[in-house]
């Protein structure tokens, strides 16, 4: 959720500004009172000497509010007292005195949407729900073609604005309209799904395009093999458009291009670690985009941009 770069060693990964922290408080903490004991670049360019790293100074301002906050945060855990009794948090039940998920498999039977219309601006179409989207394509009023055309025209003019956008899925995208089109005037109907566009957090895998991360050291990847959420998305007829960006190795909205902007303020980041899906969402690039959540990496960026995330 933080906007800073993380180092890796072997399997382990940890935020640099993690590290940096602790550096940082032996640094500075003895030489500034309480008052004064905020970071600034030259206690970064210190800590970077000792701890044999380097970096620029675009990078260090990107980086000083949340060193201060991850000083702060170690403050703060040496005033919480946890004897050897505490048990450590390894289990989340969501469900309060649930043992286990529903397990029947019933099927979800989406309610149709109908009088929907075809809008005379089809730039409109840009904040349709999925549901008025499906019902356009179902009753053929819009065809799939003409709405992976938009939201791919779209993701171009915007996405380098909100710097929102990794890569553009636009032959893969086109090629699935096509099929879609050619099923749904033949009567082969997938669901509610079927011909909608989508973005993908840049973290799955999609054969044949980047899969990023993020992160500068990964900017060039490709990875044979497609993600098994981008599998079943295919199966039901959705149409992937875009891999978006996410903070670099799923950390915050900095990433190896930029900073991703929230686009109701451009001043402002979107928050991470799924900050291009987010983003995206709120500008009306895509009807709606896959992220994934470890520690907020959905819910974040949904509050700061002011969408509906759903947790796994």
């Amino acid at each position: 959720m933080n906007n800073y770069p993380r180092i890796s060693t072997g399997n382990f990964r940890m935020p640099v500004c993690a590290l940096f922290a602790g550096a940082l408080i032996q640094l500075c903490g003895c030489e500034k009172s309480e008052e004064e004991l905020l970071v600034d670049r030259s206690d970064l360019e210190g800590a970077e000497a000792l701890i044999g790293l380097e970096f620029t100074d675009e990078e260090r301002e990107l980086m000083l509010e949340d060193v201060d906050k991850h000083r702060k945060n170690f403050e703060s855990l040496r005033d919480t007292s946890l004897n050897n009794a505490v048990r450590p948090a390894l289990f989340f039940r969501p469900v309060p005195g649930a043992d286990c998920a529903n397990e029947n498999n019933a099927k979800t039977m989406w309610p149709i949407v109908g009088g929907v219309e075809r809008p005379d601006d089809l730039q409109q179409l840009a904040f349709y729900s999925i549901a008025e989207l499906g019902e356009l394509i179902r009753t053929r009023q819009v065809t799939v073609t003409e709405l992976i055309e938009l939201y791919l025209s779209r993701l171009r003019n915007f996405g380098p604005q909100l710097e929102a956008v990794v890569t553009l899925t636009d032959e893969r995208a086109m090629k699935a309209a096509a099929r879609a089109d050619s099923e749904i005037a033949a009567g082969f109907y997938r669901g509610p799904l079927h011909g909608i566009p989508y973005g993908a957090k840049d973290l799955l895998a999609v054969q044949g395009y980047k899969t990023t991360w993020g992160a500068m050291p990964y900017k060039d990847q490709v990875l044979d093999t497609t993600a098994t959420v981008i599998e079943k998305l295919d199966e039901a007829g959705a149409v992937l458009v875009a891999k978006l960006t996410l903070g670099a190795l799923a950390w915050g909205d900095v990433w190896y291009g930029g900073k991703t902007r929230n686009p109701w303020n451009l001043e402002e980041g979107s928050s991470g670690s799924s900050a291009g899906p987010a983003a995206a969402v709120a500008a009306g690039l895509v009807p709606f985009a896959l992220g994934t959540e470890t520690w907020g990496s959905i819910v974040s960026p949904a509050t700061h941009v002011g969408i509906s995330g759903l947790r796994p």
